[in-house]
């Protein structure tokens, strides 16, 4: 397998030099910003390109590790070269490989495969690699080769369905970005208090790692604490009270969904009175 890469940014730099370390053939890449090509190539010992056509011709395998945006645009360029027998892959989260559109008549296979990693530094996420999880969709012969290629690195790859695609990159986003939001809210809140930011950081810090290792080690059931488990109604009442806005809104229907969780953790437990207070709010 020869594998070319375009696209020379965060995700296409840290797959290279993973690919690198593994011993995996890269042939190198190609971008529209020949500076980006250059360090990624730098990088990864690997060449630059100057276009998609000598990309294509050097490799079996073509990763687009593009934005999103650019990845229709990347493929029609791609398409009109002979791919008889290669592969096409992208790494859009929210994207699935229907948008490779014509693919069979050329011969070549398309899957998609995403990362369950955030890509923080261009030179550095590349180790946390070793650690990821990856899901998978798309053509049977590109779909094969791709797993089988990650699984033999270490890596657990679980295949989905292409329909499934944007619900699967919505839930990643949930409990990856807006837990962030989330977050925010709850140190914004302690601001208001009359703590400054660093001391509210420092404040909540133990209660987010404790939180998230408890769901991580036993589930969300398991894990769940506070007012609305503990069927505190005048406590949720009064937290009420003191949100206003977005805020309030958050607070109250996550505090639904905690019911629910509660509810199946408490089967002797009633909590209607609990649900009326957060349907009142509504």
């Amino acid at each position: 397998m020869r594998i070319g890469i375009i696209g020379a940014g965060r995700v296409g730099c840290s797959i290279g030099k993973y690919l690198n370390v593994a011993g995996i053939p890269v042939t190198g890449y190609y971008s529209k910003s020949v500076e980006s090509a250059q360090e990624a190539a730098h990088f990864t010992g690997t060449m630059v390109f100057d276009n998609i056509r000598d990309i294509v011709s050097a490799s079996d395998t073509l990763f687009i590790a593009t934005p999103d945006d650019r990845i229709v645009e990347v493929w029609d360029c791609i398409a009109e070269n002979s791919i008889q027998n290669k592969i096409i892959c992208h790494f859009s989260g929210s994207l699935s490989s229907v948008v490779f559109s014509g693919i069979e008549e050329t011969g070549a296979s398309g899957c998609s495969i995403h990362p369950m990693l955030a890509f923080n530094n261009r030179f550095s996420s590349y180790k946390q690699l070793n650690n990821a999880l990856f899901t998978i969709e798309g053509m049977d012969k590109a779909v094969s080769s791709i797993k089988n290629m990650f699984e033999d690195m270490g890596n657990k790859v679980f295949t989905m369905k292409s329909e499934e695609k944007v619900r699967y990159h919505a839930a990643a986003s949930v409990v990856s970005n807006q837990m962030i939001a989330l977050y925010q809210i709850g140190i914004d809140s302690l601001v208001q208090c009359g703590f400054c930011t660093e001391d509210a950081e420092v404040l909540v810090a133990p209660l987010v790692s404790g939180n998230v290792n408890a769901f991580l080690k036993s589930g969300s059931k398991s894990a769940l604490t506070g007012p609305v488990e503990r069927n505190d109604i005048h406590t949720v009442e009064k937290h009420l009270r003191v949100l206003s806005g977005d805020d309030r809104e958050i607070y109250r229907l996550l505090a639904k969904r905690l019911v629910n969780i509660a509810e199946d953790k408490n089967r002797n437990r009633d909590y209607s009175g609990m649900r009326r207070i957060l349907e009142k709010e509504g």
